[in-house]
């Protein structure tokens, strides 16, 4: 299987990790997923916005390790993690390019409410579902 340059900078610099993961490692990342998706849906209900954006970022990257742990690799990066995921499951087709951007898309929400202090309850509202929809189709992946 051909690797596209940025995979392989990524493992060359140790971002991404070639390792054998245990179902152990990757049912920590899916529970974690799960926590922070139920944590997301509170904040939101509480008015919380901001945290609800963080919360539903953090369900989404915690599904996508659980992915990438499946293949072999850990990552050392957010990153390298979303290379990872394009790389290993978008480009054979396993995940569809809307739930990668989805993905992509929450990193930047996350983003902007942690250091930016940029949220409200719109773009929370569709990371939570963002982020419902990827603990979905992750879950249908393992």
């Amino acid at each position: 299987m051909y690797m596209n340059s940025e995979f392989t900078q990524c493992i060359k610099e140790h971002h991404l990790l070639i390792i054998t993961a245990s179902p152990e490692m990757i049912q920590k990342e899916l529970d974690s997923a799960e926590f922070d998706l139920s944590r997301c849906k509170d904040s939101l209900a509480d008015k919380d916005n901001k945290w609800a954006t963080i919360q539903a970022y953090y369900s989404m990257f915690h599904a996508a390790k659980a992915l990438v742990l499946k293949k072999g690799y850990r990552e050392k990066s957010h990153y390298c993690l979303m290379v990872a995921l394009k790389e290993l499951y978008r480009k054979p087709g396993l995940l569809s390019s809307e739930m990668v951007e989805n993905l992509e898309l929450c990193l930047r929400l996350r983003h902007d409410a942690d250091y930016g202090l940029i949220y409200d309850k719109e773009s929370a509202s569709y990371a939570l579902q963002y982020a419902d929809a990827f603990l979905l189709q992750t879950k249908k992946l393992l």
